[in-house]
């Protein structure tokens, strides 16, 4: 094992009950056969490395599309306060 780690493995990877389970688990059958359902999870791992994590059209499928609304509240807010203010000197 690896001394000069990043993270601290847990007690079980250190006392070896995680690889047991895998092992009974892969020797039972029970990896292959629940492979199918890993199908979904492992193509967007695919894509995701083959357009790369941190460019933008990586950004774009992440946070999906700009949306102005933010700055059109603020916009909007600002109008209603500067018509109130008006009214008020008017009033």
């Amino acid at each position: 094992m690896n001394f000069f780690r990043y993270r601290r493995p847990s007690w079980k990877t250190v006392l070896g009950i995680t690889a047991a389970k895998k092992r009974i688990k892969k020797d039972l059958g029970i990896t292959g056969f629940l492979k199918p359902f890993r199908w979904w999870g492992n193509e967007k791992r695919k894509f995701k490395r083959a357009i790369g994590y941190e460019s933008d059209t990586a950004r774009l499928i992440r946070n999906g599309l700009p949306r102005p609304a933010g700055c059109l509240v603020i916009l909007v807010s600002g109008v209603v306060l500067i018509g109130l203010s008006v009214a008020w000197v008017l009033a």
